[in-house]
């Protein structure tokens, strides 16, 4: 794969490929790059076994990704979380239905996935309707009403 200038790497215990291959499984333009494993040098600081994956790179939807298999030192928290736009309820329905498996729904188009990564699932419409500011006063009382976004209602509070 093409390294580009940022990519994101997340950290893993141990679930590196198993994320690889499910997120991988949701987004079109998707698919599973190199695989490095740890050997056995440096053994005595990643307590890793020789052979298993240390880093896995993917691409979702195009965008490069690395996951790697660090330890269960640090945890996925909110302060850092991806925002998938959707051009459409069912791409909006798809992404939250399969993010969510195993996960955590939040409000506001936020969720935890399985492995407890943050993502934000978007209507693409969103970001012009809040830049009106007639609009953005119902349409933000609207969607804080709201785990999963819905399209229309976000439409018909803009109205």
């Amino acid at each position: 794969m093409k390294h580009q200038p940022i990519t994101p790497c997340l950290w893993f215990d141990t679930q590196a490929e198993e994320a690889a291959n499910f997120y991988t499984g949701i987004f079109k333009n998707s698919k599973i790059g190199d695989i490095a494993r740890y050997g056995k040098e440096g053994f005595e600081v990643h307590k890793r076994p020789a052979g298993s994956v240390m880093t896995v790179e993917f691409l979702l939807n195009g965008q490069p990704f690395v996951g790697l298999n660090g330890g269960p030192e640090f945890k996925f928290n909110e302060a850092v979380s991806f925002q998938v736009f959707c051009e459409t309820q069912e791409e909006i329905d798809h992404y939250w239905n399969k993010l969510t498996a195993d996960g955590k729904e939040s409000v506001c188009g936020w969720l935890k996935d399985k492995f407890g990564v943050s993502w934000q699932i978007v209507p693409s419409i969103l970001p012009g309707l809040l830049k009106d500011p007639k609009k953005a006063g119902p349409v933000t009382k609207a969607f804080l009403q709201m785990k999963k976004f819905d399209i229309e209602k976000l439409k018909e509070a803009a109205k």
